[in-house]
């Protein structure tokens, strides 16, 4: 029986999925994409300017998900009914209240396909739905497809299948090497990721077009689609090209991720903000905090006022502590060292939002 699949696109503020919008529209406007955003209410100003300058470039109204229709902006609301417990790394509660919730009440029951924004040089897996008429896909990557997904059609009980949609989609010229990876059981010498690499150094798209039809016979919300203009891309979209994205479509990056200049004891740096996000986000890191009290001073006292009752946004320290003078100068201090290591060390980009970015600990559903 034919379903519609729905197509949708979460912008997080952030310059990732940003650009993935951006890509999508260039590279395949065949497909008919709906865009959201889980507002929190507590988005830094910059994340809403992104949004209408996106609607302006997509030509599309970017639709706004709110998790309640109370009075309270929606992270209030939930605060209340938390008891003033402030979330943390171990207790994630604004991920799945405001952001997860609303995404999968807005599709219900409906067949969706969701396109992540995670870039071909980050390791790391974006949001997968745990329902399975939600299924995630990933245009920037060099294979389009889920780590579950790729287990499945990797694991020894289906080398077989594999095989036979091999003989009917891949290179006659290439069969037996085709059959010598795929015949190969993935032991403690063969690994996953060497499997995935050498089938996809053969052929990235007739990969993909055999996993499209190995998950015919599957639950998957891509099962109910006759064809799929992404099986044919082969792109692979790193950081450097999602700051390109940006300049060919006329959009600046959000503002927060400009890099100020500060002087400490006679010694220059630069901060900024890493990620889009809660202006209070507990993944912040402690200059992100400085930076937040000396940009935005006003914002910062708001958080602060959520400290309370033995509440914080750090486990070790409190809003008022880290603003101490000496306090902001040691942080400060040790942050300059620590990115002079970063920059002396293997980066693949020297933008401070990049290195930020990859020793934050964050969480996938906000950010992506």
């Amino acid at each position: 029986m034919s379903r519609k699949v729905r197509h949708v696109l979460g912008i997080s503020g952030g310059k990732d999925s940003a650009a993935l919008a951006m890509y999508m529209k260039t590279h395949h406007p065949e497909i008919d994409i709906e865009y959201y955003f889980s507002d929190t209410g507590k988005e830094l100003n910059e994340t809403y300017e992104l949004i209408e300058e996106l609607e302006s470039v997509l030509g599309k109204t970017i639709i706004h998900l709110e998790s309640n229709l109370s009075h309270k902006n929606p992270f209030d609301h939930y605060l209340d009914i938390y008891n003033g417990f402030l979330p943390s790394s171990m207790a994630r509660w604004c991920t799945q209240k405001l952001k997860l919730e609303p995404f999968e009440r807005w599709i219900g029951d409906d067949l969706a396909i969701s396109y992540v924004g995670i870039r071909d040089d980050e390791d790391r897996e974006g949001y997968v739905s745990t329902k399975p008429n939600i299924q995630s896909i990933f245009p920037f990557r060099k294979h389009i497809w889920s780590i579950e997904v790729l287990n499945k059609i990797l694991h020894n009980t289906n080398r077989e299948r594999v095989m036979d949609l091999y003989r009917k989609y891949g290179s006659p010229e290439l069969m037996n090497r085709y059959s010598e990876i795929i015949g190969e059981p993935l032991t403690s010498k063969y690994l996953f990721s060497q499997k995935l690499k050498d089938l996809l150094h053969l052929s990235i798209s007739k990969f993909n077009y055999v996993v499209f039809e190995f998950l015919k016979s599957e639950n998957y919300p891509i099962s109910y689609l006759k064809e799929y203009s992404l099986l044919n891309n082969e792109d692979s979209v790193d950081i450097n090209k999602v700051y390109q994205l940006f300049k060919e479509n006329g959009v600046k990056v959000p503002g927060y991720y400009d890099e100020i200049e500060f002087e400490i004891n006679g010694i220059k740096g630069v901060y900024n903000r890493s990620r889009s996000g809660c202006y209070f986000c507990f993944f912040q890191r402690k200059i992100e905090w400085i930076w937040l009290y000396e940009r935005h001073p006003d914002l910062f006292a708001k958080a602060q006022e959520y400290e309370k009752e033995g509440y914080s946004w750090m486990d070790n320290e409190t809003l008022a502590e880290i603003i101490q003078p000496d306090r902001i100068a040691q942080i400060k201090l040790d942050y300059i060292a620590t990115l002079q290591k970063k920059l002396n060390g293997k980066n693949k980009s020297n933008r401070l939002v990049d290195i930020l970015a990859d020793e934050n600990e964050i969480c996938a559903n906000c950010f992506i």
